[in-house]
């Protein structure tokens, strides 16, 4: 057996994917805690593997994106350790295959430009990814397959946060469809004015994307809230929810030794 093991780490969750080549055998999403050390994240990894019968012995490498760097060294020993393999950790100098516009260059999120790589595989550019996480990104490839850039907006579980802590009398709430606009409660206007707030702004940002290009660009989604929010989304034209995990494979494969 030979597997490949994917590790995105977002600010919110952690995300694991377990390849059998093209074929996603297995995925996770764990809560992202800074303080946890390699010995127990060690201890997890091995208990969501014997979940699948699956051994260490059985990979063929880790590949790693982060965005929290007082964890990639943390997740570096733990495939070092716990699965005897060096991850391959998407930073400068790793082959993507994906020429970089933003500046610097090396500004760019990891997990941004893994997910430009897959979406262009799946779906050819140019092509909007939509990212609904801690923060929404949206990250646009050219037709010629360059990272573009994109936009970074805060994520709508920051917006409620923020409603919360700031005004004295609203109340936290769920984030959810209410079912109509014009609320007729507390409750509900708040959850109209954070769901379909938040579905105006995201068709308005990819409105203005594609007049920017001056071409169609499809658009897909991915992250913890894309498939709640991608029904009120009609510019959303597919919702991947391990588009992140896919790309990690992606990567891996181009800088793996012939």
């Amino acid at each position: 057996m030979s597997l490949l093991l994917t590790i995105d780490v977002g600010n919110t969750n952690t995300s694991l994917g377990l390849h059998d080549g093209a074929a996603l055998r297995a995925d996770w999403r764990l809560t992202t805690r800074r303080e946890q050390t390699a010995d127990e994240y060690g201890i997890l990894v091995r208990n969501l593997f014997e979940s699948r019968d699956v051994k260490p012995a059985d990979l063929a490498g880790v590949a790693l994106a982060s965005v929290v760097p007082s964890l990639t060294g943390v997740l570096v020993d733990l495939a070092r350790t716990y699965l005897g393999h060096e991850a391959l950790v998407i930073e400068p100098g790793v082959k993507t295959g994906m020429p970089i516009l933003y500046e610097p260059p090396g500004d760019v999120g990891a997990d941004r430009i893994v997910n430009g790589v897959a979406a262009l595989a799946a779906y050819g550019g140019p092509v909007i990814v939509v990212d609904f996480g801690t923060a929404t990104t949206f990250d646009v490839v050219t037709r010629k397959g360059e990272y573009a850039g994109g936009v970074i907006y805060p994520g709508i579980g920051i917006s409620a946060d923020a409603l919360f802590q700031r005004a004295a009398r609203l109340p936290r709430v769920e984030i959810k469809n209410p079912g109509r606009v014009i609320g007729r409660s507390t409750v509900g206007s708040i959850q109209s004015g954070l769901y379909f707030g938040y579905a105006a702004m995201v068709e308005g940002i990819i409105a203005r994307i594609r007049a920017e290009l001056g071409e169609p660009a499809r658009a897909v989604a991915t992250g913890g809230l894309a498939s709640s929010l991608a029904p009120d989304l009609p510019s959303i034209e597919a919702v991947d929810p391990v588009l992140t995990l896919t790309g990690l494979r992606l990567i891996w494969e181009r800088n793996r030794p012939k």
